[in-house]
């Protein structure tokens, strides 16, 4: 292999089940994804969805991590503009010390959610935020692991507390070309949400062109997350993402939806019809999926590749997983690393 393979949860929320159902789900597909072998498992955040259970990652990360015994476990990713950097920074050293090692902090700008919800997630709400401060709080946020606030900064004192303290491995998420930018300047691993904007292989390009080496990375380093679902045979797997489809077709008029079935979502596009989706969608059967995959690391440089779905059968996400680490022999060459 050529490529590491993790993977992106949301915590997709069946119609007819509860919050409570997702996150015992989000846990459950954690362990297998640790038994097969993937390298990291990270938990999105979504805010205000009917659909996907996962508004808070740095509640899960705990539970999950305790609940595993050698997959890396993280946040795909933080929303920094929603936090103060600092207890950002104190949350993660904290779950850090809980799983050391093991402890990823993704951070991203985007908003994960709605402007009304993003704007009830602000403490001060006399203004909105401005995609000009994100790379003032990341460096913010650094430097508290990193003690590099300069000696009369009124918060140095706050970086003093976790010096010595097990730190998370810190990654910055995008699908724009500030964010390539950023992860590029401050010498950060990089996160292209190819499921969210596949024409990103620029940003690639960006990031490697513009990288500076830094006490945390010496050289670049691209993890894409793509939409993948694998099943014995491609039209299974077609019919796995028709829930995804439907869930789709009502976001872009403006409508949240809970995951329907696929035999709902069948009916529904078929009086219909669905948005044509121009994002990438890997599908089939583990070999056609991993030829797929190899295409699109191929296309990226990409050293990683994180799988992320959404289907309303948790017995089938964690076949896909499963089917496609046996096709790569991932338990294997966990046990040799």
């Amino acid at each position: 292999m050529t490529y590491r393979l993790s993977v992106l949860d949301q915590s997709p929320i069946a119609e007819g089940s509860s919050v409570g159902d997702a996150l015992r789900n989000t846990i459950d597909l954690a362990r297998a994804a640790d038994t097969a072998g993937y390298h990291r498992f990270w938990m999105a955040e979504h805010h205000a969805s009917p659909g996907l259970a996962g508004a808070a990652p740095e509640a899960l990360i705990g539970p999950v991590a305790l609940a595993t015994q050698r997959i890396r476990v993280g946040s795909g990713g933080i929303m920094l503009p929603h936090y103060s950097p600092y207890k950002v920074a104190e949350t993660f050293a904290l779950l850090a010390a809980m799983a050391p090692g093991r402890i990823d902090l993704g951070i991203g700008r985007a908003p994960g959610s709605d402007q009304r919800t993003a704007l009830a997630l602000q403490r001060d709400r006399s203004h909105h935020i401005s995609s000009q401060d994100f790379p003032h709080n990341l460096a913010e946020l650094l430097a508290y692991y990193e003690n590099g606030l300069p000696a009369d900064h009124l918060f140095a004192p706050l970086a003093a507390t976790m010096r010595g303290n097990e730190v998370p491995e810190v990654y910055l998420l995008g699908s724009s070309p500030d964010s390539a930018r950023w992860a590029a300047d401050a010498g950060l691993p990089y996160v292209i949400a190819d499921f969210i904007n596949s024409d990103a292989t620029m940003l690639a390009d960006i990031y490697r062109r513009e990288f500076k080496p830094s006490a945390r990375l010496d050289k670049p380093e691209v993890i894409v997350a793509t939409w993948t679902i694998a099943a014995p045979s491609l039209a299974e797997a077609e019919e796995l993402a028709l829930p995804a489809q439907m869930m789709f077709a009502h976001l872009i008029r403006g409508e949240l939806i809970p995951v329907p079935s696929v035999a709902k979502a069948k009916a529904w596009i078929a009086a219909h019809g669905s948005q044509p989706r121009r994002r990438r969608t890997v599908l089939g059967t583990p070999t056609e999926v991993r030829t797929q995959l190899d295409d699109v690391a191929r296309l990226y440089g990409a050293d990683e590749l994180m799988l992320v779905n959404i289907m309303p059968d948790h017995a089938a996400r964690v076949r896909s997983y499963d089917l496609i680490a046996q096709e790569y022999g991932l338990a294997s060459l966990a046990l040799a690393a």
